[in-house]
């Protein structure tokens, strides 16, 4: 059957069903409404697109993206050079970024340990982790990763890696969110919560 769409159109959709949370039908209704606005949305969008593709760079430090190497968060000198945050992907940095949690160094490490997806340790940023470590001055290092079975595997295989070095390794505590019910959460969040709980 004949696409109702010209090639450039289903190119676009293609393309579009790629990102992350778009299926093809998603993917369908997101390009209709970029042609529907060409003005407004399409040109102004192709446009941003182009820029990012040209001044965009991997931080070569941390792993960040940013148009300047290294970024501005490992260019900054007020933040807590002592305390390395490692998580799996830019989007994890941006998380802790827009919480204004902590005021420290990142390492990305471009992923998580997957036996599944086949992601091996030289898959991912550790031998630079490893050096950053040793050579930086760093005292502390969060593991700020997911609590899945892959980020724990991680997690695990990093405190393995900086065990002979003279660093602090914590992780984020998992438990009961702020603002949670307790009769809406899974099992093994109360358990965490519970088994990490803390003095009042």
């Amino acid at each position: 059957m004949a696409s109702p769409a010209g090639p450039e159109i289903e190119r676009l959709i293609r393309l579009l069903a790629r990102l992350p949370g778009l299926g093809p039908r998603s993917a369908r209704r997101a390009a209709l409404a970029l042609v529907k606005r060409r003005e407004s949305l399409l040109s102004p969008l192709a446009e941003a697109m182009a820029e990012v593709s040209d001044r965009v760079r991997i931080c070569s430090v941390c792993g960040n993206a940013d148009t300047s190497d290294p970024c501005a968060i490992c260019a900054d000198s007020t933040r807590d050079a002592s305390i390395l945050v490692v998580v799996a992907d830019v989007s994890d940095l941006w998380a802790l970024e827009r919480a204004g949690a902590v005021q420290a160094r990142y390492h990305v490490l471009g992923g998580v340990l997957s036996a599944l997806d086949g992601v091996r340790p030289e898959d991912l940023n550790l031998p630079n982790l490893r050096a950053r470590v040793a050579d930086d001055g760093v005292r502390e290092v969060i593991l700020a990763l997911n609590a899945t079975v892959d980020g724990q595997t991680t997690a695990h295989y990093i405190t393995s890696l900086l065990a002979d070095l003279p660093v602090r390794i914590t992780r984020l505590a998992h438990g009961v969110p702020v603002g949670g019910e307790l009769d809406y959460l899974d099992d093994g969040t109360l358990t965490a919560a519970i088994r990490q709980r803390g003095d009042v």
